[in-house]
């Protein structure tokens, strides 16, 4: 090999490094707004985060999924937990366009047995739900049965994502 091509090959090398320094050093960091296990005491995660896309939401919400896409849903996320080994909950985290769209789907889901609660931009607890948006975030989590202190339970858990937001 040549002095030359050495020269070249050097170059080419550095153009190389200086690309990927670039572009990895702009990545935005993985959005993950599920809180592990153990971070919220009494509460474990016992699934992997599924992510849908606004085209793919109806595999999730059949029947249901229109109106997040009429509000402008970009991606929904899932995920399921379990406290102190009796409460079952999902917590699904929509991002939406806009922080319209997500006000839009949370007052649409208000009723009159609504408590407001201090999460995010607006929040709201029911029995065996906490639902709250925080910019263009909605999050929506859900017991499939009650338990002493659910509403207590479920209010953690929704500090803990909205921290993560």
């Amino acid at each position: 090999m040549n002095d030359r091509s050495m020269k070249s090959m050097l170059a080419v090398a550095a153009i190389i490094l200086v690309v990927i320094t670039a572009t990895t050093g702009c990545k935005k960091a993985k959005f993950d707004p599920f809180p592990a296990s153990g971070a919220i005491a009494g509460w474990e995660k016992t699934s992997e985060t599924r992510v849908f896309a606004a085209k793919d939401l109806w595999q999730y919400i059949d029947g249901d999924a229109e109106q997040y896409l009429s509000a402008g849903v970009v991606s929904t996320s899932t995920s399921d937990y379990k406290y102190q080994g009796v409460l079952e909950a999902t917590v699904d985290v929509y991002t939406m366009k806009d922080a319209a769209g997500a006000s839009k789907i949370l007052e649409k889901g208000q009723t009159k047995e609504a408590q407001t609660v201090q999460l995010g931009d607006a929040g709201l607890a029911y029995a065996q739900s906490v639902t709250f948006r925080k910019g263009p975030t909605l999050v929506r989590i859900t017991a499939y049965e009650s338990a002493p202190n659910s509403q207590q339970a479920l209010l953690a858990l929704a500090h803990g994502v909205e921290a993560k937001l």
